[in-house]
């Protein structure tokens, strides 16, 4: 007889010490409420309230890049992640000055970039839904000559290397007096899903100034493959003087050629480098 009543004193013992964790709990509000993405990286990031019996509902304004979604998985838990939309909810209640971060990359690119929040729990309120907002970037508020530095990191999230490295492979320089043009250096690229030729380029004297407008891949079978430019300096490249241009393709749309002629149309004139050998994917970083 003394046993069960020892057992009944400890349930009671212990129903009172549970007692007002659980009065904490059920008196703890759920919120839902807009919150704005930081404007820079620098900036601090909103304060989202979360607790271990309760998910917590991010919608974003805009597409978001899932594959960019960082978060700390011994204490976060991401129970759900859609095209606008992220669901979070941590292992257990965080403790008093305990902060962890969620954050995932804008899928269009355009700034703010990343929205990250900063997440605690609470003791009185939960947010339960938190409807994203992404301010409005004005020439005072994002300045185009400060632009934010790329980090390592980035090309890793966004899916631009991954455990097969990037590969490279020289490409032979040439003269062009025809076209009027010297290809001085140039360098071909490949990462995940991309190849990339990075050239510099020199307009001879005595020619017109010249701005890149258009490049194409062209293998030996195949259509061609209108690449993307990234002009590295601004403005026409000057009589007697060097520019540097990137040209970037996707891998899944080029053909399976080894050898490609890569040319570059621009103002009157057309760039032609022949015997463009794109290296191959493979693991252990540059050849």
């Amino acid at each position: 007889m003394i046993q069960p009543v020892r057992l009944a004193l400890a349930l009671v013992l212990a129903w009172g010490a549970a007692t007002p964790a659980m009065a904490e709990q059920a008196e703890r509000a759920k919120r839902d409420r807009a919150v704005s993405v930081a404007n820079s990286p620098t900036d601090p990031h909103p304060v989202v309230r979360v607790a271990r019996d309760t998910p917590t509902l991010f919608l974003f304004p805009a597409p978001i890049n899932r594959k960019t979604l960082t978060f700390d998985e011994s204490r976060i838990r991401v129970l759900d992640a859609g095209e606008r939309s992220v669901i979070v909810q941590p292992v257990a209640d965080l403790a008093e000055g305990e902060r962890y971060e969620v954050g995932v990359f804008f899928a269009d690119g355009r700034a703010p970039t990343r929205a990250a929040f900063s997440l605690v729990t609470d003791p009185a309120e939960v947010d339960i839904q938190i409807n994203v907002q992404r301010p409005e970037m004005t020439a005072e508020g994002c300045p185009v000559d400060e632009p934010r530095m790329p980090r390592p990191e980035d090309f890793v999230m966004l899916g631009y290397v991954d455990k097969e490295g990037v590969t490279a492979t020289l490409i032979k320089g040439r003269g062009d007096a025809a076209q009027g043009f010297a290809v001085v250096s140039a360098v071909a690229y490949r990462g995940q899903g991309w190849v990339l030729v990075d050239a510099e380029i020199r307009n001879n004297l005595g020619q017109p100034p010249w701005v890149p407008r258009v490049a194409t891949l062209t293998g030996r079978v195949g259509l061609p493959l209108k690449a993307r430019i990234v002009t590295v300096d601004s403005g026409a490249m000057p009589s007697g003087g060097y520019g540097r241009i990137l040209v970037v393709a996707e891998t899944a749309k080029l053909s399976a050629s080894p050898v490609f002629t890569l040319e570059v149309v621009g103002d009157g004139r057309t760039l032609t480098i022949p015997n463009v050998r794109l290296p191959k994917a493979a693991s252990g970083g540059t050849p």
